[in-house]
């Protein structure tokens, strides 16, 4: 006759409460990396742009070094992102912030001397630049296990939000007793702490293979895993159309509004803080809410960002400028978070490099294009107009990308299936 359970075995366990993030030395070294390069890519035009106050570089040739950064880090990107998939991320992270911190010193050797040689180094940078991001947002993954993930990602943003708020005063106040040489050679040393101190990941790092199919296959390979995801190519439609049309035509129309609307460049340096402080805020939101329909909260976030040129239509006062750019920033980290995580932890892990690649390349790589295009269509139609289509857009495209039903949860998986996964 078979016994009958102890009532221990009847009672159900707990479920174990996971160590915060931040307390995780892994983690840690992977965040101080990360945001070593989130400074050096941040500061390096702003050091660039102090040289030419200083006249050591005019400002076609500013143009033209940051065009071979652009061109840089686009090609790298997409090469990366296959390297990073076909062997250690964590090798990928240190080879590309090596050749990021070489290019430093010849930035600064060409300063005054030698443009070909400035937009060489400059190209370099780029590269180094691209081929990190997708890596180390695979490393991550590997370092984090799936239920902390929203938690890093916020804290990732954070330090990267953090350093554009204070980086600015920080560097004017360096540069009070360093050349412009010397703080190249700084940037040169973020890219070394970017390179030597994240470890190595623990989870989820690619198998390897016996047989490497071409680059060309193998980056198609990540095209097709993207597109088995209808939640992440709706995601990444809107978030390029936003970035291509919002964020370019404030970019351009908020310094002429607040020159010619408002007289000072007052409105201007309001409105930028207020975006990196309210971006601050919603991070530090998005790192403990859950959201039922965490997709649909994400894409309503990434819309928000179309009150920023609603604002610059009219002439409105200048706290409504202020205050719509603080909901844009909070906005945008309400996507920025849960759809990092959603990459992480939805595409397949040896794939995931390569199409974290594809989100940086259109995202990014159309954002220069938006830039080129807004002034002339202002100067054709008028800033109103122009920014009335860009505000639509913004509404639009991530409600349309809503109606994909997968990207109510950002997920293909039923919302029990991915609870019992961690993912929540």
């Amino acid at each position: 006759m078979p016994t009958s359970p102890a009532p221990t075995d009847l009672r159900q366990e707990p479920p174990l409460k996971r160590p915060s993030v931040l307390r995780d030395t892994a983690f840690l070294r992977l965040w101080s990396g990360t945001t070593a390069s989130g400074l050096a890519t941040w500061a390096l035009p702003f050091v660039l742009g102090l040289a030419v106050l200083d006249r050591s570089l005019t400002p076609a040739g500013l143009g033209l070094v940051l065009a071979a950064r652009t061109a840089g880090f686009l090609v790298a990107v997409a090469v990366g992102g296959v390297l990073a998939d076909r062997h250690s991320r964590r090798a990928v992270v240190l080879w590309s912030a090596l050749a990021a911190a070489v290019a430093a010193p010849l930035l600064a050797a060409g300063l005054g001397r030698s443009l070909p040689l400035m937009a060489a180094a400059a190209a370099l940078a780029g590269a180094g630049q691209g081929a990190c991001r997708p890596a180390f947002q695979a490393l991550t993954a590997e370092v984090v296990d799936a239920g902390r993930r929203q938690q890093a990602n916020a804290a990732m943003t954070l330090a990267v939000r953090v350093s554009a708020l204070a980086g600015p005063a920080l560097t004017a106040l360096l540069a009070v007793v360093l050349d412009i040489a010397a703080l190249l050679l700084g940037i040169g040393l973020l890219w070394l702490v970017a390179a030597l101190v994240p470890g190595r990941g623990v989870t989820g790092a690619p198998a390897p293979s016996a047989e490497r199919a071409s680059f060309r296959a193998e980056f198609m390979e990540g095209i097709r895993e993207a597109r088995r995801h209808p939640w992440f190519v709706a995601g990444l439609a809107a978030l390029t159309a936003v970035i291509a049309t919002g964020y370019s035509a404030t970019g351009v129309a908020l310094p002429l509004i607040s020159r010619d609307r408002y007289g000072s460049e007052v409105v201007l340096a309001a409105a930028t803080t207020a975006y990196t402080v309210g971006a601050l805020a919603g991070a530090l939101l998005i790192a403990r809410w859950r959201p039922r329909a965490q997709g649909r909260a994400a894409l309503a976030g990434l819309a928000a960002y179309g009150v920023a040129p609603l604002s610059l239509m009219l002439p409105v006062h200048p706290a409504v400028v202020v205050a719509a750019y603080a909901v844009a920033g909070i906005g945008i980290e309400l996507f920025n978070v849960p759809w990092f995580t959603a990459t992480q932890r939805e595409v397949e892990p040896g794939k995931l490099a390569r199409v974290s690649s594809l989100d940086f390349m259109l995202s990014y790589g159309l954002a220069p294009v938006g830039l080129a295009l807004i002034a002339p269509a202002i100067g054709a139609f008028g800033a109103a107009p122009v920014l009335g289509a860009c505000a639509l857009i913004c509404f639009l495209v991530p409600a349309l990308a809503a109606l994909v039903p997968t990207s109510r949860h950002f997920s293909r998986a039923a919302p029990a299936e991915r609870a019992a996964d961690g993912g929540r």
